[in-house]
This record gives C-alpha cells, sequence and structure tokens, in this order.
C-alpha cells in the first residue's frame, strides 16, 4: 500500500521520466503496485484485502430489512446476522454497515436531539419504574398494551403484554412481572397514570392504594411535566420496542409473552453497565480476576428486593367474548364451554387474581359457569360434561336423512313469475302480436295496403 505522500512523490517521479521499475525501487514496493497507483487502479491509503469481505453475502438482507425499517437498530440486525451465520464482532458489523452506507437517509429524523437531562443516583432495591408502551397493528390483530416494570438501580427489565390499560389489568401485570424479578422495590414509581392517581391532585387512587399496601411499597409520583424523572423506564421502552418490537415475528400474545421473557432474560440481563455502575469483580461470584463492567444481570441479582406477599391483590379482570360457533369463549389460549345455542352472543369473562376459576357470565349478569382455568396459550379447550351432552344433542338433532338439493338442475321462471314479470312491466313488457284476419279484411278493403305492406 501507499500512502498519499508516496502516492504524490511516484507520480513526480514518473512526469520526471522515470520507470516503473526505477519508482519501485526507489518506494521499495512491488513494480506492479506503482503500475496500479499511477493508472488509477487503487487509491492511496487504502489498503487492498487479502481476505474476502466478511459482510458481502449479507449485504442484499440487510438492504431488504432497511426497506423494511430504515430506522432499524443495529444491535437487532446484528443479532439476526449472527444467527446467519455472521462470525464477526459488532463493532466491525456497525463500521462494515457504515462504511457501506447501506442505512438510508431520513431527512424527517435528521437532527432530532434529545432533552437535556441528569443522571439520578438510585440505591439498589429502592425503586421500580413503571410504563405502558402501546403499539397498534400487532402481529395477532389489534393493539398490543406491554407493561415495563425496570429497576432503576440495575436496569434488570421485565414485561407483560395485556389486553387493555385498566385497573385489573394493571394489577395483574404488576403482580406477574414483580414475580418475575424475584421481589418489589421500596417505591413505585409511575407517571400521572389515571389507574393509579388522581390526574388532577397527584394522589393516589382510594382503588389503587390497597394495591400499594398488599406489596409494601410506596407510591412515587412524577412531578408534571418532568418526563425526565423516570428516564429509567423510559429508556426502557426505547430499547424493547427498538430491540425486540421490530423485528417481533410471532402469531398470537402468548407466543408474544414468550419471546418477550426470553428477550428480557438473555440480551437484556446481558447489557453491560457504563463505568460509573463499576461493581468490584471480588464482590460478585463468577467474575473474572480483572475489573471489567457489570452486566445488569449481575447487579440486579446483588439487588436486594422486598418479599411478595403468597397470592397477588385479589382484582378482578373483567373481559368481554364473542361465542364461537362450538359453544365456547376464548380466554388466553384457552378456549372455554357455554350452553349450545349461543353463538355471537357476547358473554362477559371474569377472573379474579389469585384464583384458579374463570366465571363466564350472561348480559344480564347472571353466572352461566364457573371453568377452572388451563395454563394461558395451552391451546386446550375446557368443556363440562353437562355442556358437552348438550352440544351432542344439539348438534345429532339438526341431523336429516332428506336428500339434499340438486343444485344443477333446470329450473326456469314458473307461471307464477312469469305472471309477475308481466304485471311489472306492464305494456312495456309484452310481446307483440299479429292478428292475421284483421290483416286480410284490411287487404280486402284497400288492394292497395298489401303493395305497401310488402
Amino acid at each position: 500500500m501507499l500512502t498519499r505522500g508516496e502516492d504524490v512523490e511516484a507520480h513526480a517521479l514518473r512526469k520526471r521520466g522515470w520507470s516503473y521499475s526505477a519508482i519501485a525501487r526507489h518506494l521499495g514496493c512491488d513494480r506492479r503496485t506503482v503500475k496500479d497507483y499511477l493508472e488509477g487502479k487503487r487509491e492511496p491509503g487504502q489498503r487492498r484485502r487479502s481476505a474476502p469481505d466478511s459482510l458481502e453475502r449479507f449485504v442484499p438482507y440487510l438492504q431488504a430489512r432497511f426497506v423494511d425499517d430504515p430506522h432499524v437498530w443495529a444491535s437487532a440486525l446484528f443479532d439476526e446476522v449472527l444467527a446467519l451465520g455472521y462470525d464477526r464482532s459488532y463493532p466491525h458489523f456497525v463500521r462494515q454497515v457504515r462504511l457501506r452506507g447501506l442505512r438510508p437517509h431520513c431527512e424527517a429524523c435528521w437532527g432530532v436531539k434529545g432533552r437535556d437531562r441528569v443522571d439520578i443516583d438510585h440505591p439498589p432495591g429502592e425503586e421500580i419504574q413503571w410504563d405502558w408502551f402501546e403499539r397498534r397493528r400487532a402481529p395477532w390483530g389489534g393493539t398490543a398494551y406491554v407493561l415495563l416494570g425496570p429497576l432503576a438501580y440495575s436496569g434488570r427489565v421485565r414485561g407483560q403484554i395485556c389486553e387493555a390499560m385498566d385497573q385489573p389489568q394493571l394489577i395483574e401485570a404488576m403482580d406477574a412481572i414483580l414475580r418475575k424479578l424475584g421481589g418489589t422495590a421500596r417505591a413505585w414509581r409511575v407517571d400521572r397514570m389515571a389507574t393509579v392517581v388522581e390526574p388532577a391532585t397527584g394522589d393516589v387512587q382510594a382503588s389503587f392504594a390497597p394495591v400499594a399496601k398488599h406489596y409494601g411499597a410506596k407510591v412515587a409520583v412524577c412531578p408534571p411535566r418532568r418526563g425526565n424523572r423516570k428516564g429509567v423506564v423510559e429508556a426502557a421502552v426505547r430499547f424493547v420496542s427498538g430491540r425486540w418490537w421490530r423485528t417481533l415475528s410471532v402469531a398470537t400474545p402468548e407466543e408474544a409473552q414468550v419471546s418477550l421473557d426470553r428477550f428480557c432474560a438473555t440480551i437484556g440481563d446481558a447489557r453491560l453497565r457504563p463505568p460509573g455502575r463499576y461493581v468490584d469483580p471480588d464482590e460478585l461470584a463468577g467474575l473474572a480476576d480483572h475489573p471489567r463492567w457489570p452486566t445488569v444481570g449481575e447487579l440486579a441479582d446483588a439487588e436486594a428486593l422486598l418479599a411478595l406477599p403468597a397470592a397477588p391483590y385479589p382484582a378482578t379482570v373483567e373481559l368481554t367474548r364473542r361465542v364461537a360457533d362450538n359453544a365456547t369463549v376464548g380466554f388466553r389460549g384457552n378456549r372455554y364451554s357455554v350452553p349450545p345455542g349461543l353463538g355471537g352472543a357476547e358473554l362477559g369473562l371474569r377472573h379474579r387474581l389469585g384464583t384458579g376459576t374463570l366465571e363466564v357470565h350472561a348480559p344480564s349478569g347472571v353466572l352461566m359457569v364457573s371453568h377452572r382455568l388451563a395454563p394461558a396459550g395451552a391451546g386446550a379447550t375446557v368443556r363440562t360434561p353437562e355442556h358437552a351432552q348438550a352440544l351432542e344433542r344439539a348438534v345429532l338433532s339438526s341431523f336429516t336423512m332428506a336428500a339434499p338439493c340438486d343444485r344443477k338442475a333446470n329450473r326456469p321462471p314458473g307461471p307464477a313469475a312469469v305472471a309477475e314479470a308481466a304485471r311489472i312491466l306492464g305494456d312495456a313488457g309484452r310481446e307483440p302480436t299479429v292478428d292475421l284476419e284483421a290483416m286480410a279484411r284490411l287487404f280486402e278493403a284497400f288492394p292497395g295496403a298489401e303493395e305497401v305492406a310488402g
């Protein structure tokens, strides 16, 4: 490789009449190299690769992904190409993508910068922050509501997918996230969620105060127009949205929940924390003997969280479901039976947290049946013996021995239909008729009429 200075010198010597061989001996390089630079086949300062480009065979895939989403995170793409066989490091991958200019330019997002912020010190086990992120056009249809709960000190995050953002489902999601974390922090940081605090006064809702008491946590409300106060959960929303949601490929909410749990426990917990969160390796088991950045999982394992009550807060989740043709209603990946003959009707479902039952209520509120809950996403059909027998009788009674209709027979309009069509059309629909006797009399009375008619 020739530097820019050597390239300039080689051109100057060539203009003086030096040969390629003489310039090569002067610069201490190969004659073919000098010739390539002087003929413009190579650029000074750029070394010719002796090995094939490791990203070359992935370029068409990356170009297609940038067509799908110009803002997809490079770290998410790195996870995908690793699965396809890419064998280089993440910094090398990012550098190659940048040098090739694969990411398209977005004028609308160019120059957008974040707001001013300040780092807030969070003692271990002191605070967990809560927030929703809502995404329309979910892969399974409708809207996805995801509650995230990151620990403010370590950054460990867990999430729960819900069907709505009402208070019972919020409580159920909070309990599920806390049990995935293994405990609760001493304070719950929220913005002005109407299901948690009074938006006007900022005081805790009367219906939510018993929930916080049940778990032994205090509720810390962000001041109005101070969104950066809960920057941990906002960063978690950005991280989960960019690394997980953008590349999610599932068919049901249950599959999405399994994918989210796996993502948080693997990629989420493997993130390295910056030097400001350094932990001495001797304090954590299994770490190397030399100082290094700890992972989110290592920091979270060292946090002392409060123990959780044995059962969740007994809120009641209420949903509405339409009865299918097989006399069942769907609830979290399973089907539960109802009496036959209700196809298409809207029935109410009620599940009290901490219990293993599902109640099905008529529109009037009357309890129709109570089922034992099946594991979420199991694809099971739960029927009572009475409902199974009633459905069998209803299906058998609808059978008939009559021969099916002949759908290929010729059946033109009958007399009644013809008469009705004539009535509708009136004179306009009548066919022209010829009275031969009247025409003969006309020809006898006027002999010339026959020639005119001819």
